[in-house]
């Protein structure tokens, strides 16, 4: 049975699927496979990046797959070296031929990399490929509270940052920043890091109330809660596992439970860190 995902919009009026598949650490056969077998599920968000090297097996994937293009969202993300209003130019070309499609989804900013300062004509360079079609969306990856604040206080907000977040790992304060200034979230590693989060008997709990696995109540968290996840998985099971929480709703207490699980579990720090 295919499962399609819950959607966002975007300022830019595309509509973005909450669930996703991320890539990392996928080469580039890996990444055709997982891609050509999600789409058979209903997997319509397909997160990919310069810096994973597997950007032509995600495009090799969808193609396999037979999609529509336009039904397809695809994410990809541009490093450090590309850092200037000409640069993102460069980058999104090279993407685009790595891909093997004429336009992305979303591109975004992968660290800031502060310490170059640059991130800002970044941006501005990736509103002219915007306004010309090459780039439905633009976001930004890894930014801090301050980092979007600097954007902003240039008149140029994200449509979307992608975060490491999970119940161990809520980013509040991002998050609430986020909500200031209209910028949907979206989590990356949503499972976290290890087992430790899957395992924790306040999930494991309920994964047994609702008859579901750990993940997929994580994965409804995200949902219910707005975000965007992508999570990552080559095992066909998993791959329908994680797309399948669109039948059940986490009740308000529930809830409140998956909301009261933030640790000391770290994050990179992306003022010091970042490719």
């Amino acid at each position: 049975m295919t499962i399609l995902s819950p959607v966002l919009p975007l300022r830019s009026g595309a509509l973005i699927p909450q669930i996703g598949l991320g890539t990392w650490p996928m080469d580039d056969d890996e990444a055709a496979r997982a891609v050509d077998a999600a789409v058979s599920l209903g997997y319509r968000h397909f997160d990919t990046a310069e810096n994973y090297r597997n950007e032509k097996g995600v495009g090799e994937g969808l193609r396999r797959s037979g999609l529509d293009r336009e039904q397809a969202f695809i994410t990809t993300k541009f490093n450090k070296e590309w850092h200037s209003f000409d640069g993102v130019r460069r980058a999104a070309d090279a993407a685009l031929q790595r891909l093997g499609t004429d336009y992305i989804d979303l591109l975004l900013i992968h660290w800031p990399n502060p310490g170059l300062n640059r991130y800002v004509d970044a941006f501005r360079g990736m509103r002219v490929l915007q306004d010309e079609g090459l780039v439905r969306a633009v976001g930004v990856s890894n930014f801090k509270p301050a980092h979007l604040q600097q954007l902003a206080d240039a008149g140029l907000v994200p449509e979307v940052n992608q975060v490491q977040l999970d119940p161990y790992r809520p980013r509040l304060g991002v998050r609430e920043t986020h909500s200031r200034l209209g910028i949907v979230t979206e989590a990356w590693s949503p499972l976290g890091p290890g087992s430790g989060l899957l395992t924790d008997p306040r999930i494991t709990a309920l994964a047994e109330k609702y008859g579901k696995t750990p993940a997929q109540i994580v994965l409804r968290w995200d949902v219910q809660s707005g975000l965007v996840a992508i999570p990552k998985s080559v095992h066909p099971q998993r791959l329908a596992e994680n797309l399948d929480v669109v039948d059940f709703v986490l009740d308000a207490s529930d809830l409140q439970t998956l909301d009261g699980m933030e640790t000391d579990a770290p994050v990179s720090d992306s003022d010091v860190f970042g490719h």
